[in-house]
């Protein structure tokens, strides 16, 4: 008897991906869906789950791959049944997803989580099978991290360059924490009077907001990193070592460190549910997809316009959770997502910055998540910010991923933050020697 065919009399719930996201709502919906009503499957085409965000330090040997891999089945409730497989298209008016291998899984609601991914070949030379021997890499997947890691530990100076090819990317402050943890790395190593390190970015700064855009620009400065911006990238001229923008600027390298473009998963777009870049379209407040009933999208695979970082992703399961209830019972949805992200940005040195902000609101100046105690300081380096940003993986195997709740609020606040021409908040006291 083939899966489909399993005998239920109940309904259907079927989550597409098994990354943060994804297991995040089968893990909290579980317990809270009777198990008689209601059937809870989850698809992905690997068996293994990654700690994305340690992708960043592998290549500085702060991390082994083995640290930030672990079974998926280990992770997810077992009352959700496990499905291995990759998902060829979904047909939203026969409710039911189709795999690859002809498996077909009827849904009565329906969540995408299948993310969004590095797609080399969509920039000329990228893509190409011998770019890593001529120099290209990238750290957004474990193998690609392992690379990278080599690579570094063979080089010795010249020209190291970080590019982002485009917006939006998975944590789109991860190229400019491997610039700040590049150029600390190369110090410690004693290769730094040796290297000229530049960041090429499309945009006209360092990061999207005005406020982290100077605050971050200025640390490129006072490190001696040079901003190339405005560099909207044509191709990768593997021959000369050189990234050709469309107006046909050029910057050489003897190391490259890009981010590909990302794209959401292919069967989205076969499905008739992506944007050109296959994300989901939805609805930014409630996640529900356009034009369906029965169709959400969460994480990195919906269109948000927001970060696409962990952080969204557990803040918008925590508003969908409640949400989803209502809906299935045929109530309106009450919970509204206001976009609420924070980012913490390596910037080497063992200190690190951290940024909280929704759809409306930029990263501004303060403390999180209290007024004047924090201990996180918003916009500015301290080791505590590093600290808390190492924290954040015991967090996420054991507090994220099982669906147990963090004392944090979903929707941001103002609480301890500091807008443009404010005064600072009053205090003196240093964050690290605050108790939690």
């Amino acid at each position: 008897m083939g899966i489909a065919e399993r005998p239920f009399t109940g309904r259907r719930l079927l989550v597409l991906g098994a990354g943060t996201a994804g297991t995040m709502v089968v893990n909290k919906l579980r317990p809270r869906l009777s198990r008689d009503e209601w059937e809870i499957t989850i698809v992905d085409q690997s068996e293994e789950h990654h700690y994305q965000p340690g992708y960043l330090f592998v290549p500085f040997g702060a991390y082994r791959p083995d640290e930030i891999v672990k079974p998926r089945r280990r992770l997810i409730d077992r009352g959700v049944r496990q499905v291995t497989g990759t998902i060829d298209r979904v047909d939203t008016d026969a409710r039911v997803a189709h795999l690859e291998d002809g498996t077909a899984l009827p849904y009565d609601q329906l969540v995408v989580a299948t993310g969004t991914h590095p797609n080399p070949d969509e920039t000329p030379g990228l893509g190409e099978p011998d770019a890593k021997e001529r120099g290209v890499h990238s750290f957004y997947t474990l193998a690609d991290a392992t690379a990278l890691r080599d690579a570094l530990e063979r080089f010795d100076g010249g020209r190291l360059v970080v590019n982002l090819i485009d917006l939006p990317i998975k944590c789109p402050v991860a190229p400019l924490e491997f610039a700040f943890l590049a150029e600390a790395w190369l110090r410690e190593r004693g290769l730094r009077e040796q290297t000229e390190l530049t960041y090429v970015t499309p945009l006209d700064g360092a990061f999207t907001k005005p406020l982290a855009a100077r605050e971050l620009g200025g640390m490129f400065d006072e490190r001696g990193i040079g901003l190339e911006a405005d560099f909207m990238l044509e191709r990768i001229d593997l021959d000369e070592k050189m990234l050709v923008s469309y107006d046909e600027r050029e910057v050489p390298f003897d190391l490259l460190v890009t981010v590909p473009l990302n794209m959401g998963a292919p069967y989205v777009g076969r499905s008739g549910l992506g944007d050109d870049l296959d994300h989901v379209k939805v609805d930014k407040h409630t996640f529900l997809a356009d034009g369906h009933d029965d169709v959400f999208a969460l994480g990195d695979a919906a269109n948000l316009p927001t970060s696409k970082a962990g952080s969204v992703a557990h803040f918008a399961v925590d508003v969908f959770v409640d949400n989803f209830l209502r809906h299935i019972e045929g109530l309106p949805m009450q919970e509204s997502f206001d976009g609420h992200a924070n980012c913490f940005i390596e910037s080497g040195d063992g200190k690190a910055m951290l940024l909280d902000f929704n759809y409306d609101t930029e990263p501004l100046l303060g403390s999180f998540p209290l007024p004047e105690i924090g201990p996180l300081k918003l916009l500015g380096e301290s080791e505590f910010n590093h600290w808390g940003k190492l924290a954040f993986r015991w967090i996420y195997w054991h507090v994220l991923l099982p669906g147990r709740p963090l004392p944090l609020s979903t929707s941001m606040s103002m609480l301890g933050k500091q807008r443009p021409g404010e005064p600072a908040p009053a205090t003196d006291r240093d964050p690290q020697e605050v108790v939690l």
